[in-house]
């Protein structure tokens, strides 16, 4: 029957995305790791892992068994950071997912300081505007952007984005602004194609208490946000953009906002980690790290 050198084999490997780095983690060869994994597969009769030259991946099963299992790591990584001595010194591996721009721009740059000030983390960053499970790709922490629907993970609030109508100073000129959303009709607009569904994300506005939605005619859409900011530099229409995205071509005064009486409510911008009696020293650093975004 498999133990609890096992579970900890599978759990480290999940979070580490490796058994190279579990092995790491653990004080273990890899082929130590894999065998410990593949035993308990075999006692549970369950494949728990996709395995690549690379990486590994949950299948439907292992993600259930590490979502049982993850808590007691936790609490065997606490004691053993206590045991020793390690309490309030971040180390090991940090396995982070975040969204394109803002994790370019604002994450990445706390992230660098962080792991400079201890040089006993290592950071494992991803960059997606897709929405990722965090508990099967094993990871430790996802920055997200926009409300967050319940579940069983804890949400740390790091900042808030603002979404603002803009235009190239060259297209109001030949085309004038819009004095109201219903204007918006008669304009020739860009809209983005969200990554996680493929359907066009639709313009949020609000006039008094409230709250408007609507997609624009578009002869233009794009998938990236730094695209969408680009076209409208250059003139090919208005777009609704995140404050963050913007800022630059914003502060240059190559993009003009117009409907700022209009704006929608801003959107939280969170750090979404699994529930955990213990929070250890890396995730700690990590949070404080981030929760200083906004600063």
């Amino acid at each position: 029957m498999a133990g609890v050198a096992s579970f900890l084999a599978f759990a480290e490997t999940v979070k580490r995305g490796s058994f190279a780095a579990a092995a790491r983690e653990l004080g273990l060869s890899p082929s130590a790791v894999a065998k410990g994994v593949a035993r308990l597969e075999a006692d549970l009769g369950l494949r728990l892992l996709h395995r690549t030259t690379r990486q590994v991946r949950l299948t439907g099963e292992g993600s259930a068994l590490y979502q049982r299992c993850a808590r007691i790591v936790e609490d065997i990584d606490a004691l053993r950071e206590e045991a020793e001595g390690s309490r309030g010194a971040p180390r090991g591996q940090l396995r982070v997912n975040m969204p394109l721009t803002y994790g370019r721009r604002v994450v990445l740059p706390r992230l660098v300081a962080l792991q400079a000030r201890h040089p006993e983390l290592t950071l494992e960053l991803s960059f997606s505007d897709r929405q990722v499970d965090l508990i099967r790709e094993g990871l430790d922490a996802v920055v997200r952007i926009g409300r967050l629907a319940d579940s069983s993970l804890v949400a740390r609030r790091i900042g808030t984005q603002q979404l603002q109508i803009l235009a190239s100073p060259d297209y109001l000129r030949r085309h004038g602004a819009p004095r109201d959303p219903e204007a918006l009709s008669g304009h020739r607009c860009i809209v983005f194609r969200l990554p996680t569904t493929g359907r066009v994300r639709a313009w949020e506005l609000r006039q008094g208490r409230r709250a408007i939605t609507l997609t624009p005619p578009a002869p233009v859409v794009v998938d990236d946000g730094e695209a969408l900011v680009a076209a409208a530099r250059m003139g090919a229409g208005l777009v609704q953009a995140p404050d963050n995205l913007a800022h630059d071509a914003v502060a240059a005064g190559a993009l003009v906002e117009v409907l700022a009486g209009f704006r929608p409510a801003p959107m939280p911008i969170s750090l979404v980690y699994p529930a955990a009696r213990h929070v250890t020293p890396r995730l700690r650093a990590l949070i404080d790290a981030l929760a200083r975004t906004d600063a």
